[in-house]
């Protein structure tokens, strides 16, 4: 997903107070985000997607095959395809179906004969004009548009708005295609069309016309699966990575190949570091590629959409205001560390995204260590503190289909960051992210689950820390006073019984509570009292009169609870 609210915050204003009101659910998001019985009865094993656009018309005509798993007692089949687009026919086993629908939802009434363990599959005939996107990727929907030649050129990004803005589906995070997916896409001969996984066919369909028949044997998600069509050159490579020989594939506008071909040079030195981080790339069978765009870019699996014109940066900005992030795209590190992170690990719930950003954001601070050493990536990681907003908690509510804040990226990033510091997590958390590629390689997994996780390979007890950073829009503040030769200082701004150690920049640590603590001062030992800048938090300093009453150090601070989505729009001091 992209970073839309971060180009303007670095033009714009450097800080924000607000409040958002918590959303009503509709019957509309309880269809789209939950998982009901007319969905969680069949198991998604494959997609068959065929589908012809036409260009000049903006429509799209299709066949989609589903095969899947029964897995409990058969009911309705809940199908999703957006309006305007339109199931045209539905059968099973070449059984005509009949349907009814519900807004955006639509039921097919399978036969009752099915049993526990059988597989089985429905064919759907689908066409319309899909909604189209307006300012791609934010605003998802197919993207109809012209290179700078006047030619054709499409596309889709729909990882918000969902996969069924353009085809029909089980539009839900929760359930991967578990044996892969096809996508053939049938275009005027002039066009060539590109999608996710290996190229199996090129053939003549009609005069004029042209079929591409691409396939993806790993599981995916609905809204990776995607085509790009365009007036495409190629060329391919290896990279000798922890899996083997992986073949490198990019897709450019014709007059752009000579510029491609120096800048995604890249390419193999990203994909050397995030294998010694995260292990070995997850889609070995499936390729590597990079395909132009007409839009930023998505993390579409094996076939990434890139369109950060062949400059580094993001669009030429460092979103860290360093100078460490204008010596590398953003897009192609970004997107690339989508494919662990997102696409192979995949929460289940659009409420969890944080689950894909931050890591995937962290990736971008391990690229620069592996690079430019330690130092140089907790400067980065420490400047893109300046895009966080601290509007809302970055999880969402579940079941509605509604994310977080997306303070999930540079605020989730952050939190990981300051996770590391805490004692015994710096020795263990690079092994963490190894062992977590392994454990949840081509997994669907929740927010929860990830927490657990973390909290058991470290050894920490981190519910608090994640109560803070995911579910409140505070950043927690230690509060002092220093006094004759007492330290006073406490946690406020924060969930109730927050308790996160605290390093200070001289390498001594403090343990803070939601209470006053008092703590013998010396001179020489603690002055100046300056918080190590990894940690993501803020201070506050009490100049007169410090709390040095008993009845004092009893007093409690302003303690929030994780639903408050308040926050107070404060950035890291």
């Amino acid at each position: 997903m992209r970073l839309r609210f971060l180009l303007f915050i670095v033009l714009a204003s450097p800080a924000f107070c607000g409040s958002t009101s918590a959303q009503v659910p509709t019957r509309a998001d309880s269809l789209r985000g939950s998982l009901s019985p007319e969905r969680t009865w069949w198991n998604v094993l494959r997609y068959d997607l065929a589908i012809a656009p036409n260009y000049e018309e903006r429509r799209i005509a299709g066949v989609q095959k589903i095969t899947f798993e029964v897995v409990d007692t058969v009911r309705l089949m809940q199908i999703d395809l957006q309006q305007p687009m339109q199931i045209a026919k539905a059968s099973h086993e070449g059984q005509a179906i009949i349907w009814t629908s519900e807004g955006n939802a639509h039921f097919l009434e399978i036969p009752r004969g099915l049993m526990p363990g059988d597989t089985a599959r429905v064919e759907i005939h689908f066409e319309g004009k899909p909604r189209e996107a307006r300012n791609p990727p934010w605003d998802g929907g197919w993207i109809w548009t012209r290179d700078r030649m006047g030619r054709p050129w499409m596309t889709v990004a729909c990882q918000g708005i969902g996969a069924s803005v353009w085809y029909p589906c089980k539009d839900h995070q929760s359930d991967k295609a578990d044996h892969g997916a096809s996508l053939s896409i049938t275009v005027p001969d002039s066009l060539v069309a590109v999608a996710n996984g290996r190229l199996m066919e090129v053939q003549e369909v009609d005069e004029g016309m042209r079929g591409y028949a691409w396939q993806v044997s790993n599981p995916i998600s609905t809204y990776n699966l995607v085509p790009y069509i365009g007036h495409y050159s190629h060329w391919s490579e290896a990279f000798e990575g922890e899996g083997g020989a992986l073949r490198l594939d990019y897709f450019v506008l014709d007059y752009e190949m000579d510029t491609a071909r120096q800048h995604f040079s890249q390419v193999n030195r990203m994909l050397a570091c995030f294998e010694e981080y995260f292990g070995p790339y997850p889609f070995y069978e499936d390729g590597y590629k990079l395909v132009q765009a007409p839009h930023l870019g998505m993390e579409h699996q094996s076939a990434i959409a890139y369109g950060n014109r062949f400059g580094n940066g993001y669009r030429g900005l460092d979103l860290s205001a360093t100078g460490w992030g204008l010596k590398w795209d953003f897009i192609i590190v970004h997107e690339s560390g989508h494919e662990w992170f997102g696409n192979s690990i995949t929460a289940s719930d659009i409420a969890d995204l944080w689950v894909h950003e931050a890591f995937t954001s962290y990736s971008e601070v391990l690229y620069v260590a592996c690079n430019y050493g330690e130092e140089a990536a907790d400067e980065y990681a420490i400047g893109t503190r300046r895009s966080i907003l601290n509007d809302r908690p970055i999880a969402g509510e579940l079941h509605i289909h509604q994310k977080g804040s997306n303070d999930m990226y540079h605020k989730g990033s952050n939190m990981l960051h300051t996770i590391r510091q805490l004692p015994g997590a710096d020795t263990l958390f690079l092994a963490m992210l190894h062992d977590m590629n392994r454990r949840y390689r081509h997994s669907v997994v929740s927010g929860r689950e990830v927490e657990a996780y973390m909290q058991e390979f470290l050894g920490l007890d981190l519910e608090k820390v994640f109560d803070q950073y995911l579910r409140s829009a505070d950043v927690p503040a230690l509060e002092y006073s220093l006094y004759r030769d007492s330290l006073y200082y406490r946690w406020t701004n924060c969930v109730p019984d927050f308790d996160m150690p605290l390093r200070l920049k001289n390498g001594k640590w403090l343990e803070p509570k939601t209470h006053w603590q008092r703590k013998a001062w010396a001179i020489d030992e603690w002055a100046p009292l300056e918080i190590d800048p990894n940690f993501y938090v803020l201070h506050r300093q009490h100049i007169s009169p410090p709390p040095g009453e008993a009845s004092e150090l009893d007093s409690s601070p302003k303690q929030r609870t994780p639903k408050d989505v308040r926050g107070e729009g404060r950035k890291s001091e």
